[in-house]
Parts: C-alpha cells; sequence; structure tokens
C-alpha cells in the first residue's frame, strides 16, 4: 500500500499544482498551504476519456491503461471519497450490440476500484448515436446532482443530444436546482464538453454552453471540470474556473495547432506520454482545490 504522496511517484507527476476557487495560494514540497495549513478537507480522482474499445497506432497498448489507473488509485493507503469518469467511457461503434460489449467491458474493469462511490457521465462515443439509451442501460442518469462534505455537484449531459447541446429541459433543471441554492454556496459542475467555445471548429465547444454559464454565474464559488479535449487545459469565465483533464487513450494536439484535430503520434519510448488523470484535493471552507496532475507509469 502506498500514501498519497508516493501515489504520485507511482503515477508519475504530470503537470502543475493549480488552485481554484476564491483564491489562489501556494503549495509546498511538504504538501502544505503558504500558511502552514494542512488542506485534507476530502479528495476525490477524475478519470476521462478512456475510450475503452479503441485500437489502432495512437495507442498499441490502449488495453492496458485503465486497467493501470484502476491499480494505482486502488494501491494509494488513504482512498479518494469517490472517483468520477468525465465522459468517453467507451469508443464509439456503429453497432448497438458492440456499444453494450464494450460498456459491459468497462463497467468489469472498473468495479476492480476500492472506492465504493464511482460516478459517471457520458461522453459523445458513449451516447450521441443513441441518445444515451445504452449508457443508460448500465449507469443510469446522464444528468444528476450530489452532496458531498459541504460542497454541492452538478452532472450536465452535453452529448447526448447529436448536435453537442444541453437542452432546453436540462437548463430548465438546472436553473430549477440553482434556485435552491445560496449565491456563496460552494458548487462544482461536472461536464464532458467544454462549457465554453475553446475551439468550436475541433467540437471543442457545447452550443448552448453560454445558457449554462450565464445560469451560474450569480453564484461566487463554482468550478467546472470536464474532458473531451484530451489534455490538460485552465480557462476563466468572469470569476469560473475550468480545468480540463487528461486522457487515458491517445493526447491531441492544443487547439488550432495543426489543420486538423488528430492523436498525437506513438511514442514507443514514452508508451503513456501526455496520458495521465487527476487528484482533487478540496478545501471546503475557503473553497480552494488543489489540482494534481498524474500521469501513468510504463512499469
Amino acid at each position: 500500500m502506498t500514501n498519497r504522496r508516493d501515489f504520485l511517484k507511482l503515477a508519475g507527476l504530470g503537470g502543475v499544482v493549480f488552485a481554484s476557487g476564491l483564491s489562489r495560494f501556494a503549495i509546498g514540497a511538504d504538501g502544505k498551504h503558504a500558511s502552514g495549513a494542512m488542506a485534507e478537507d476530502f479528495y476525490f480522482v477524475q478519470l476521462s476519456d478512456t475510450h475503452w474499445g479503441f485500437s489502432g497506432p495512437p495507442n498499441p497498448e490502449a488495453k492496458s491503461t485503465l486497467k493501470k489507473a484502476v491499480a494505482a488509485v486502488n494501491s494509494l493507503a488513504t482512498q479518494p471519497d469517490f472517483v468520477i469518469f468525465t465522459g468517453d467511457l467507451t469508443h464509439t461503434t456503429d453497432d448497438p450490440k458492440e456499444r453494450r460489449k464494450r460498456l459491459a467491458e468497462f463497467r468489469d474493469i472498473v468495479a476492480e476500484l476500492k472506492v465504493k462511490q464511482v460516478r459517471y457521465i457520458p461522453g459523445e462515443h458513449d451516447a450521441s448515436l443513441d441518445k444515451g439509451e445504452a449508457y443508460q442501460e448500465f449507469f443510469g442518469n446522464t444528468h444528476y446532482t450530489f452532496d458531498h462534505k459541504g460542497i454541492h455537484f452538478i452532472t450536465l449531459d452535453n452529448v447526448s443530444d447529436p448536435a453537442g447541446r444541453i437542452g432546453d429541459e436540462q437548463l430548465a433543471w438546472l436553473e430549477g436546482d440553482l434556485k435552491a441554492l445560496a449565491k456563496d454556496a460552494k458548487i462544482v459542475v461536472f461536464t464532458h464538453r467544454p462549457l465554453f467555445d475553446l475551439y468550436p471548429q475541433w467540437d471543442w465547444a457545447t452550443r448552448d454552453g453560454a445558457k449554462a454559464m450565464d445560469l451560474l454565474m450569480p453564484y461566487q464559488n463554482v468550478t467546472v471540470f470536464y474532458g473531451h479535449i484530451h489534455q490538460e487545459h485552465h480557462h476563466m469565465t468572469g470569476h469560473i474556473p475550468h480545468h480540463a483533464a487528461k486522457s487515458l487513450i491517445f493526447p491531441l494536439p492544443v487547439a488550432g495547432s495543426q489543420p486538423k484535430r488528430a492523436p498525437l503520434p506513438w511514442d514507443a519510448a514514452q508508451p503513456f506520454k501526455g496520458l495521465g488523470f487527476r487528484e482533487v484535493e478540496a478545501d471546503v471552507k475557503p473553497n480552494k482545490f488543489d489540482i494534481k496532475e498524474l500521469t501513468i507509469k510504463a512499469s
């Protein structure tokens, strides 16, 4: 068993520590705030874009990264409060039978997680071809809320509509949910696509994402975590931070850095370069999130 600092060594530290919330703070090598106070309210693990069922040159070892991630999370002496997969659990297929087979295989692999609370949202690869029908058979609702230790979590579905919209019905549901909250409530939103126009030419946007942001803007303490773009990315909409997670299948290029959206070439010397997942430590009272970007090790 490993402790959380050893987890960084096991998985391989793959990014920067990024703090989001009402204010920024420094993190030292000992894991303390600049003030010396430990941030230990709770933490969760975000994994995204596993694309189970994918095969091809961008990742000849596609069947190993998800299993390695499950093993890495299980190795922690202190388990996260929950794990969430933010979409594209499986790779798209036109065959409804194959889609359900991949969803079942994904479910069985992640069932090996020791964490009792595992949550999911769909990606367009899981849900856009059948409006989430198969996904819901295995994982339930595509959007929902839950509360945990002083934070209100909202999951949004911006993929079941093949046009990449949240839709009026779900936006009305979101509005109703938010109306019950105080303006200083601590809110975390999970979604697959970005809610802002990162790069619409590559489908890196939500067509009515601005409507969701308009509903969220009056609330002082909101943070958004998403996937879809297969890379770490941080963005601010006013006072609301957005954090994209890396993929567990293949990295994609920086928006607009090449003519077409295509996976970055496989590097046999660094087979898991650009892949990873993240640990998010919530310091609830000051509403801060300490994000540690983690990568998969080859051995």
